[in-house]
């Protein structure tokens, strides 16, 4: 049984256990280190760029944010359904597949960190905030797992025009 699981894509499972320890380290920090939003500490990184902590309630872009507490349950029972489909996917998947494996390995990260954050505080921790101006447009502040779910996805998406004909293969096969 370990002999098959080293030949499947779950060998990279190593890549989410690590982003997911960065995220929750720099979520702790934001958290302690910065003041919620209007009003609290922002640290000035570059121009155009903010540490500026910042409490989500809905999914991206803070879509349902305001929906009265159930979209709390609606996206962790997602998250885990993402999450529980990504392993069986990376499962199925040889190890020697790496572009999409990591990609899954990154989502799976990102996935599981946010729906702690949904499952421990009831929102997740945001931190990173990019700007136009500060009077300006201000793109949805976000945090690590953000980011690495964004990166996975690409990278999944690169695999599929780089391989089309193994996404082919594989879908038959399922």
């Amino acid at each position: 049984m370990l002999k098959k699981l080293k030949q499947t894509g779950w060998v990279w499972l190593w890549i989410t256990v690590i982003l997911l320890i960065i995220d929750q380290a720099t979520k702790i920090w934001a958290d302690s280190a910065l003041a919620p939003v209007y009003g609290g500490r922002i640290i000035e990184v570059m121009p155009h760029f903010d540490l500026n902590l910042a409490y989500n309630y809905g999914a991206a872009f803070s879509f349902l944010g305001d929906a009265g507490g159930w979209q709390r349950w609606l996206f962790t029972i997602i998250a885990i359904g993402i999450s529980v489909a990504l392993l069986v996917w990376m499962y199925k998947t040889p190890k020697s597949h790496k572009l999409p494996n990591i990609g899954m390995a990154l989502i799976l990260s990102g996935a599981i960190g946010n729906l702690y954050d949904r499952m421990a505080y009831g929102y997740v921790i945001d931190f990173i905030d990019w700007y136009v101006s500060k009077d300006g447009y201000h793109w949805p502040t976000f945090n690590i797992a953000d980011s690495v779910i964004l990166i996975g996805v690409g990278l999944l998406i690169i695999d599929s025009f780089k391989n089309p004909e193994k996404s082919k293969k594989d879908e038959t096969s399922s």
